[in-house]
């Protein structure tokens, strides 16, 4: 969960009316179910290639060190096949949504402090690997070791450890969570142990990528009441360049595979925006000619930087020139990849959607749907991920549920040691990408005539990816109307003549058929992946 903040955002791109050939949205359960042919065509540019595809993932946080301890293997395993299988089921429906990374939550130790952590929620409190001997055990955190070898028995291609803070005996106050200030909770002597530490735990774990950072313009401490709401540092831009060039040489000295992803930021605009303390313009500080950390040259370090997607996706115009801002100055400072690399449902979003109480419809997995492609066609980003994968709230920031519909966790604690799977619109809506657009894919251009993506974001989105080698092509399809829209399809020819679609709405999930590759029907509310080869 994240703390919310009030923010100034650039002047609003205007709205342009649409057009009369695309109706606006219904309000939320009035559909008329009325047919449209808007008279407008969809063609896919094979040859205009953009970003190539990296991976689609979620976090284990903080579910994952209870459910992964649960004693029925067969509830454990349902939660895993969700996430990560590839496996189909006998009607062709697709068994899970197939993730390609699992991002694991290195702890700080708040859990082994207890009450005494001053973490109000044993749920997001964490346990370390570390104690303050400086011994490993790595018995500790066995519920997210168990998700770490359920998701690399399926197939999850990459893994990423992250952390939150660096572990207690380590920080300035001895917790989890800031004292106060922007800097970074670290004792000034701690920065050698603290990448020491990162740099044992991913190479035990063998991760693809560590991210030592997170959300660094917040300030991540104690409530009025004493309590943290969770383990948290802030951090300056200086001193994330401190920990990114500290680890390079750690995990160099150790010759690993493991690279370090960075950023981690709370806001898309702190890419390109002022931060308070030195937190913002992360592009230009990190990337820039000028720039004050050229960390990106360093051994073990990618030259990519990850952001989170909250706060900047009402409304849709705001969701758009947001990242184009953002994919403009990329283009500034040497075209460094961009990750989304955790997104939620999260607060009062234009009065629609809402955190809570929890949310699983197809209005939600709509909207999650709709943030994707933009994340995806304007900020051009090379992987999106998910926050909660395993959700015991009654918040709608979760993929799977372990909780009845009330959600109250409190009232069922027995959720440690078991509950009740339920899956959500956000979980199958994901999985319309995650499931179908695999690791090596290059997004290709597609043109939706006489519109622009505002219009589009309202109303009717189609993305494009294309397998070089296996001449797979995959179109993920987004009607957010209450209509049932009719697209002919150009610039595809198509072996046999057919795709096969897979639709998630309010009544089904990933339900799969075939249909010609003419055009493109697609029904009201829902979205829709089509996989074909093309000739």
């Amino acid at each position: 969960m994240k703390v919310m903040v009030n923010i100034n955002l650039l002047a609003l791109i205007a709205l342009t009316c649409l057009s009369s050939t695309v109706r606006v949205i219904d309000p939320p359960g009035q559909s008329t179910q009325r047919h449209r042919n808007i008279g407008k065509s969809v063609t896919i540019n094979l040859q205009k290639e953009f970003q190539t595809i990296h991976s689609f993932g979620a976090s284990d946080c903080w579910s994952a060190k209870f459910i992964g301890k649960w004693h029925d293997d067969s509830k454990k395993n349902h939660v895993a096949d969700l996430l990560f299988s590839l496996d189909t089921l006998a009607d062709g429906q697709p068994k899970g949504i197939g993730l390609s990374l699992w991002r694991m939550n290195i702890g700080a130790g708040s859990y082994e402090q207890g009450d005494s952590s001053f973490i109000s929620d044993p749920w997001r409190r964490e346990e370390c690997f570390l104690d303050s001997r400086g011994r490993f055990d790595w018995t500790k955190q066995a519920g997210s070791q168990w998700f770490l070898q359920a998701a690399r028995q399926r197939g999850v291609r990459y893994t990423l450890g992250f952390t939150n803070s660096a572990p207690v005996q380590m920080t300035r106050n001895g917790k989890a969570f800031s004292p106060g200030g922007k800097s970074i909770n670290l004792k000034p002597d701690a920065l050698d142990a603290f990448a020491d530490f990162l740099a044992t735990v991913a190479d035990h774990f063998k991760f693809d990528y560590l991210s030592p950072i997170n959300e660094p313009q917040w300030d991540w401490t104690a409530g009025k009441n004493g309590k943290a709401g969770q383990e948290g540092s802030p951090a300056e831009n200086a001193n994330i360049a401190a920990v990114t060039k500290t680890l390079s040489t750690k995990l160099a000295a150790k010759k690993a595979l493991t690279t370090v992803i960075s950023g981690e930021a709370g806001q898309l605009n702190f890419l390109y925006e002022k931060a308070e303390s030195g937190r913002g313009n992360q592009l230009d500080y990190f990337f820039g000619s000028k720039q004050g950390a050229p960390v990106i040259k360093l051994p073990n370090v990618e030259p990519i930087w990850a952001y989170h997607s909250y706060f900047t996706t009402c409304s849709d115009s705001v969701l758009v020139a947001v990242r184009q801002q953002a994919a403009q100055r990329v283009k500034s400072v040497g075209n460094p990849m961009l990750w989304q690399s955790e997104f939620g449902v999260l607060g009062d979003i234009c009065g629609r959607y809402h955190g809570s109480p929890r949310h699983t419809d197809i209005d939600y997995g709509l909207y999650v749907a709709k943030v994707i492609h933009n994340d995806l066609t304007i900020a051009n980003v090379t992987s999106w991920q998910w926050w909660l994968a395993i959700n015991p709230y009654n918040y709608s920031d979760g993929l799977v549920y372990i909780n009845g519909p009330d959600g109250d966790y409190k009232k069922h604690d027995n959720a440690r040691q078991d509950g009740q799977v339920i899956d959500s619109k956000q979980l199958w809506a994901f999985g319309n990408y995650a499931r179908f657009v695999r690791p090596g894919m290059k997004r290709v251009a597609v043109q939706l005539a006489d519109s622009n993506p505002v219009q589009e974001t309202g109303a009717c989105m189609i993305s494009a990816y294309k397998d070089i080698r296996t001449k797979q092509i995959v179109l993920v399809c987004i009607n957010v109307t209450s209509d049932s829209i009719t697209l002919p399809l150009q610039g595809l020819t198509l072996r046999n003549g057919h795709f096969s679609s897979y639709t998630t709405t309010e009544t089904k999930t990933l339900a799969k058929s075939v249909v010609a590759a003419g055009q493109i029907h697609l029904e009201p509310r829902s979205i829709m992946t089509l996989v074909g080869r093309y000739e």
